[in-house]
């Protein structure tokens, strides 16, 4: 559903939203190999947004001059 990974230099992060199980949604931020957030919603209210969050983060990066390093939206 949406899926970034965004590197500069020797950082990177990974921003993923994808079903998970029959009913749900996990929500998903790693840095560096890091899991910096893992939350399971069953609300779509609450994935739309963390869905907004993580693409105003993504927008605010890239203008830093991260570049993207993956791109998947489903």
């Amino acid at each position: 559903m949406f899926d970034y990974r965004l590197r500069r230099q020797d950082h990177v992060r990974q921003y993923s939203i994808s079903p998970s199980g029959v009913e749900g949604w996990e929500v998903r931020l790693e840095e560096d190999r890091t899991l910096r957030r893992l939350d399971h919603y069953r609300d779509w209210h609450r994935v739309e947004r963390a869905l907004a969050a993580f693409e105003r983060e993504v927008e605010e990066l890239r203008a830093q001059g991260w570049r993207v390093a993956e791109e998947r939206t489903d």
